[in-house]
């Protein structure tokens, strides 16, 4: 008798706990799955394990659930088990609600505990790491050997690269490199001046931590763009049929701008547009030719991205509060050289257009993003897949070369935007949503283990 095929998960954030959803769901016959995830949570990884009650989900949660079940799934889970009711800030005025973000790492970690106990011990949640592979398995950071019929990497963000200009002061005590960690933000005082070098969403995170923790004194933001991250639009917005496949890189964007006009004058804002761009987003980059990637990559990637990943109503109010008291600005620029003199920091910057700048600051917060060119780098497990042959990086420095299966080699599998070299957008729910379902089932029929279900 043939054993049961065992199916590891490297990674238990969203991604890979979505994945093992999915292969419990959709397998026709028995297998084992294994996930390695150090936390004692699953479902929260990186993006839900927040418990800063500042930081939330950045679309409503009825836009959120896991791929197949039916659309507001997690939205009424939310309004009926989660924290809705002791939380006055969740709803805004159209009905929408915007959760604290570990509630959606909390659904996703029931759907799981439901659905894995059919399974008995068939299922295993191993609160550890992957740190190595040897002649076939995986090792982990208690010394235990896993041998897997497939391998699913579903692996966190990289951490942020430090800024050349920091590394001297990457460990004084005014320079916060991780702002994610707990109390991280606690030592500021109400009236401390504060930097943060990044524009985008995780600095909105912050400003909306500091207002709630009482600060009052001044807070600029800077990035080489100076690009900030746009608000929602009102939800219930008739979709915007517009067909975004065909045609040169350039010719979309024009046909997308002439769109955005059209939208304005029947009423409707530039965001219904951009769904629909996103809807289409891994179709349109499976489209685009390698030299159209990378063009869109050193161009276009920092507009799309402030447009597509979108602020919080609860986070945008904060950083419009303290703009009206006149405590926040951001501008663009890039940090030169930075110098501690008492009692704070000293930051040397060129404006865009090259003019030197300076400010004196009591604080420094890093929010520059993950550092996908070195995701394998930064894992010692991915670099020894990397030695074995088994990975490599894609050609555009995003994460893991995989095929149109998301397979990166005939045992290993991607889940996660650790993959979205080749399907381009996939940082995002439903679009992460829909990947790990679509995994979870290529890994399944390679196995033998659901039947293929011919269009």
């Amino acid at each position: 008798m043939m054993s049961e095929p065992h199916i590891v998960i490297v990674g238990g954030g969203f991604s890979g706990t979505a994945v093992a959803i999915h292969l419990l769901r959709e397998a026709t016959s028995p297998v084992r799955i294994s996930v390695i995830e150090p936390r004692e949570h699953l479902g929260q990884g990186v993006a839900y394990s927040a418990t800063d009650p500042a930081h939330r989900i950045n679309v409503p949660a009825a836009r959120m659930q896991l791929a197949g079940d039916e659309d507001g799934a997690f939205d009424r889970w939310y309004r009926r088990y989660g924290d809705f009711p002791q939380d006055p800030f969740a709803q805004q005025p159209d009905g929408s609600v915007y959760p604290q973000r570990g509630a959606f790492g909390r659904y996703v970690e029931a759907a799981f505990i439901d659905v894995a106990k059919a399974h008995g011990n068939r299922v295993a949640h191993l609160q550890e790491r992957a740190v190595d592979w040897q002649a076939g398995h995986i090792v982990t950071s208690t010394g235990r050997r896993l041998r897997a019929d497939s391998v699913v990497l579903a692996v966190s963000h990289p951490p942020p690269r430090l800024p050349v200009a920091v590394r001297a002061l990457a460990h004084h005590a005014q320079v916060i490199a991780n702002p994610w960690q707990a109390q991280a933000l606690s030592a500021i005082p109400p009236d401390g001046r504060v930097a943060i070098m990044g524009t985008a969403l995780s600095m909105a995170d912050v400003v909306a931590s500091l207002v709630r923790q009482g600060h009052r004194g001044e807070v600029m933001a800077f990035s080489r763009h100076g690009l900030l991250s746009r608000p929602n639009a009102p939800t219930n917005l008739p979709k915007w049929p517009g067909d975004y496949l065909t045609g040169t890189l350039r010719q979309r964007l024009r046909q997308i701008r002439a769109d955005i006009v059209r939208a304005n004058a029947a009423g409707l804002p530039w965001q219904v547009v951009l769904d629909a761009v996103r809807q289409q987003g891994q179709d349109i980059w499976q489209r685009m030719s390698a030299g159209e990637k990378r063009q869109f990559q050193r161009h276009l990637r920092r507009f799309w991205d402030v447009h597509r990943y979108r602020i919080a109503p609860q986070g945008a109010q904060a950083i419009a509060d303290k703009r009206r008291a006149g405590t926040f600005r951001h501008f663009a620029a890039r940090l030169r050289t930075l110098g501690a003199q008492s009692p704070g920091l000293r930051l040397n910057l060129i404006l865009r257009g090259g003019k030197s700048h300076q400010e004196t600051v009591d604080y420094l917060v890093l929010t520059t993003g993950p550092d996908h060119t070195d995701l394998i780098a930064s894992q010692p497990f991915l670099h020894a897949l990397q030695q074995a042959g088994l990975i490599r990086p894609d050609p555009l420095g995003m994460g893991i070369e995989v095929d149109i299966s998301s397979q990166a080699s005939p045992q290993i599998w991607v889940a996660g935007p650790a993959a979205r070299g080749r399907f381009g957008e996939l940082m995002g729910l439903p679009q992460v949503a829909d990947h790990a379902q679509q995994v979870a089932q290529n890994v399944l029929e390679t196995l033998g283990c659901r039947q293929l279900v011919l269009s």
